[in-house]
């Protein structure tokens, strides 16, 4: 079971009537004395409360993903 979420930021994801990107901090995600993550849902429609999408980053891997985001920004 997932421990506290905390929502860092909630972005309109574009191309679509209202769906949003959603950024959080979930601690303890797969229980007790798990590390906490941070969380990047999509939603296709504002009004879901699951996200289609997630995906649950460590701390450890933050830097690396946002490095390889900005070289797909570059590549698109």
């Amino acid at each position: 079971m997932s421990g506290a979420v905390t929502k860092i930021k909630e972005i309109a994801l574009s191309n679509t009537n209202e769906g949003k990107i959603t950024i959080a901090t979930i601690a303890e995600p797969y229980g007790a004395k798990s590390a906490s993550v941070a969380s990047i849902g999509i939603s296709l429609q504002a009004n879901l409360e699951e996200p289609d999408w997630k995906v649950h980053i460590p701390k450890e891997n933050i830097d690396a993903v946002i490095e390889a985001l900005q070289k797909a920004k570059e590549a698109l």
